[in-house]
């Protein structure tokens, strides 16, 4: 097992160092630090003189790759790449390119409490709800109830979040006027705002996660240890809770373990339309500003969160399935 969590964290590495470079190299290949000036200044009519201050502001007056006015190692050090790309790895993430933006890393452990607590709910319900949803179809599978089930499940996968997010906010909010349309709080006060959006995200995504669950379910009822489970005279509710949920437990995990970087991240669209400063919303705020800075930190995160969690997926496997055996 330790030499295998080693092997996976240490492949989790390469891949981030892929990541970080290719990030790197894409924005500045897109961008150059004078371009990143103008934008952040104000177009293309300001002065060398402002982007020359603005640069030596961030550190962007440095050579990119390499330093011919250094020695030894200070060549390399003394660069852009080292203090905005490998300075990623000890989480030295600097300060953001726009001028009303301050330290990216302060903003991070900030936002990132918000965005654990509406994706916490969210991930918990979430997983709750659609297993629940699909053993309820499975237990009356060919039957007009699992047909109207399916049914719906196609319908709510068919439509965007951003509908429920529209229809939600208007519905209870405006017209019922049972929760905020936006906005946020701390204490108590933090369900009032937390509640609508947590429900739509749950609601949103139930059509998908209960079809595929139910997919799971049916082809772990047609397997032989399942017969021999009735055989022996075991109810339908033993059966399915002890038996057949055990066993799809593989997929729930990678299912729904792909969602656990989302717990630390936020959602996008969510934190966006309700008014959360979580993560989320930084990221959406930072792409509007072309805050370039801000966009390579988040994807540095994001890939070291999805690198972690998967880990985590693999090393779960082996827990849940003895059949399972890690080389």
């Amino acid at each position: 097992m330790l030499n295998y969590t080693f092997r996976r964290l240490l492949y989790g590495v390469l891949v981030l160092v892929g990541v970080n470079l290719a990030t790197f190299f894409l924005f500045f290949t897109v961008n150059t630090p004078d371009d990143m000036a103008r934008l952040n200044i104000g177009g293309k009519r300001v002065t060398q003189e402002l982007i020359d201050k603005w640069k030596t502001e961030r550190g962007y007056d440095k050579p990119l790759y390499w330093n011919e006015a250094e020695q030894g190692a200070g060549k390399l050090t003394d660069t852009i790449f080292w203090e905005r790309s490998v300075s990623l790895f000890t989480l030295r993430f600097g300060r953001a390119d726009a001028e009303s933006a301050g330290d990216i890393g302060e903003e991070v452990v900030r936002r990132m409490w918000v965005s654990i607590q509406l994706a916490t709910p969210i991930f918990l319900l979430q997983v709750i709800a659609s297993v629940s949803f699909a053993l309820l179809l499975v237990m009356f599978r060919h039957t007009r109830l699992d047909l109207a089930g399916v049914v719906l499940c196609v319908v709510m996968l068919s439509i965007s979040a951003l509908f429920y997010i529209i229809v939600g906010q208007f519905l209870f909010a405006r017209v019922l006027k049972l929760v905020p349309s936006s906005g946020y709080a701390t204490g108590l006060d933090l369900a009032r705002f937390l509640v609508l959006p947590v429900a739509l995200s749950v609601l949103s995504r139930l059509g998908t996660e209960a079809r595929l669950y139910r997919a799971m379910f049916l082809e772990e009822i047609g397997k032989d240890y399942v017969r021999t489970a009735r055989a022996k005279g075991l109810s339908e509710r033993i059966v399915m809770f002890r038996h057949v949920l055990r066993n799809a437990l593989i997929p729930i995990i990678t299912s729904a373990g792909g969602y656990l970087p989302y717990v630390f991240l936020g959602s996008l669209v969510f934190e966006s339309f309700f008014g959360l400063p979580g993560l989320g919303a930084y990221v959406i705020e930072a792409i509007g500003k072309q805050d370039f800075a801000i966009v390579r930190t988040m994807v540095f995160v994001g890939s070291l969160l999805y690198i972690a969690s998967y880990v985590l997926i693999d090393i779960a496997y082996s827990w849940v399935d003895p059949r399972v055996r890690l080389g």
